[in-house]
């Protein structure tokens, strides 16, 4: 049948194998076809993740050296202002002990008000910005909660009396 070349263990295994192994003739463009298309599906997964990636991990990139270029040539007072607001957010952190509530609310409030300190323009565009998504939001709920409240749950043709109550009436 065929020659082991290996012995002890390894040659018994390699024996068991080929003898358990079915002599078919099959062509050997069956199992390359096979292959291809196996590559083929798995090229085409890769290539998808690849383009939904890149945008972003290119954005990524793009953020990190504009913030190179940016600290190379800061604007003055930049980096005690950012010193200070770093600080903030370090002192709200040794404050708030206890809830996680506390650990999340503390710190970034103080880094924006130190900011704010800073930097007043900018924050008082982004507490208009916040403001009219907060007061479109109350809105939104204000109306749905109307609707549900004017709703009646029961139509008065449906509500009827007891036998009872007609009694006593």
């Amino acid at each position: 049948m065929f020659k082991m070349s290996a012995q002890g263990p390894v040659g018994m295994m390699m024996a068991v194998v080929f003898a358990a192994t079915p002599n078919d003739k099959k062509s050997p463009s069956n199992d390359l076809s096979l292959e291809e298309q196996t590559t083929k599906l798995a090229v085409e997964k890769v290539q998808g993740v690849y383009g939904k990636v890149k945008p972003h991990v290119d954005s990524a990139v793009q953020m990190g050296t504009d913030g190179y270029v940016y600290l190379q040539n800061p604007p003055p007072e930049f980096y005690p202002r950012a010193g200070v607001i770093g600080f903030a957010g370090i002192l709200g952190l040794f404050l708030a002990r206890g809830s996680r509530w506390k650990k999340l609310v503390y710190p970034s409030g103080l880094m924006a008000i130190g900011a704010s300190l800073y930097y007043p323009q900018k924050a008082s565009e982004i507490a208009k910005a916040t403001g009219d998504g907060i007061y479109d939001w109350a809105l939104q709920a204000y109306v749905t909660m109307e609707q549900l409240v004017k709703k009646p749950i029961l139509s008065k043709e449906k509500v009827q009396t007891s036998p009872k109550e007609e009694t006593k009436a």
